[in-house]
């Protein structure tokens, strides 16, 4: 039968914000607030993630040209929008070897009233919220004008839909969120809640690290991906370029 998947599937987280940092101080100091002024779309890279993202864009590109992403999709948020060009610029990448879009059902998880709060504001100003969500837990739990995992999980079903229609067979670069990779391995190797979920309490999805995946013609009855790197950071390490594994700004720390 026709192959259905890219042959290569590469998931990435972007590298670290200045977002990241501002929650930090935020956390480490117990403020309510996160103090950054930018939309959470608008908030930018920091110097060591513009190191991260040239680190792995150099690794990229010191794959065979053969076996170098040719498709690469990314969140609109700036802060993986830059991570993905940084990327294609240090791989050395010919504009006419690849194709770049930005996909809005790539953008990080919303989170609604709960925007910009550490765990400790969500616990001072909606406390009977902060209650509800360790009742529910996160995958099943929405905050007024946010989304549940699951929100975010129904929004990459329709993404797989476009890859596997327009992308068969071919190398995908995907440019992301926290939330996003992990929804993507709910997806792609089949879990359920507590499986996803006990996998993202042992740890946070490192910046600029490599979830890739590889379509195998011999697994299931029609080939499916299989994953081949996990949180891979070689390409960081090599370079001596930090690694950060700080949660994206809005989200709170795990319980």
């Amino acid at each position: 039968m026709e192959q259905k998947w890219p042959q290569n599937l590469w998931i990435v987280r972007h590298g670290q914000s200045a977002g990241n940092v501002a929650r930090d101080s935020a956390e480490a100091a117990r403020l309510p607030l996160i103090d950054i002024a930018a939309r959470d779309i608008d908030v930018p890279l920091s110097e060591l993630g513009e190191e991260q993202s040239i680190a792995l864009g150099q690794w990229f590109g010191g794959l065979p040209r053969p076996a170098q992403p040719n498709v690469v999709l990314c969140s609109p948020y700036l802060r993986a929008r830059s991570t993905a060009q940084l990327v294609l610029q240090a791989a050395a990448a010919r504009p006419d070897a690849h194709i770049l879009h930005t996909d809005e059902r790539l953008r990080e998880k919303e989170f609604g009233i709960l925007d910009r709060l550490t765990t400790y504001g969500i616990r001072e100003r909606h406390p009977e919220l902060s209650e509800q969500r360790a009742h529910v837990g996160k995958f099943y739990f929405r905050p007024p004008g946010g989304e549940s995992w699951c929100d975010v999980i129904l929004r990459l079903r329709s993404l797989i839909d476009t890859m596997t229609r327009e992308y068969r067979g071919e190398r995908v670069l995907i440019v992301a969120h926290q939330v996003i990779v992990n929804c993507f391995r709910y997806l792609l190797e089949r879990m359920d809640e507590a499986q996803i979920l006990e996998l993202d309490r042992q740890a946070d999805v490192p910046n600029c690290a490599v979830m890739h995946y590889e379509f195998d013609r011999s697994q299931g009855k029609n080939g499916k991906l299989m994953p081949r790197l996990i949180h891979f950071v070689a390409p960081l390490a090599e370079k001596g370029t930090p690694i950060t594994t700080e949660a994206d700004v809005p989200a709170a720390p795990k319980p």
